[in-house]
């Protein structure tokens, strides 16, 4: 009798909601941010008029929310398709480090954006 082996990192449910939830998220985001991105810069597209669009916090949280929505649907997409179709583990590691490091690069960068503009 052979014995099965179930291979895989079993995340299953759980990063599917994940994933649904995200893009729910950045679906629903996106048009309320455009339609307030069309009202406050309806004068332009100066500096000014940008800062003012982040001047308040519940713009800058909702966006670094939206990033981090990002980063992580992105990686639960990546990850799966390294495991998918990246046999060898070397390279499927480091793969899934480089896209790590990047992710929270990007999101580590969006805090330093949205976070150092003056109130």
């Amino acid at each position: 009798m052979v014995k099965r082996f179930t291979v895989g990192a079993h995340y299953g449910l759980k990063d599917w909601l994940v994933q649904r939830v995200t893009a729910i998220y950045m679906a629903l985001f996106t048009p309320v941010f455009a339609v307030l991105l069309f009202c406050r810069l309806s004068d332009g597209f100066s500096y000014e008029a940008w800062l003012g669009l982040f001047s308040s916090t519940w713009v800058r949280f909702f966006s670094f929310l939206f990033v981090v929505s990002l980063c992580y649907h992105a990686w639960i997409g990546v990850r799966d398709i390294w495991m998918d179709y990246i046999k060898p583990a070397g390279l499927r590691l480091a793969l899934h480090l480089i896209v790590l490091f990047l992710l929270i690069g990007y999101a580590g960068w969006a805090v330093q954006i949205l976070w150092r503009l003056p109130a």
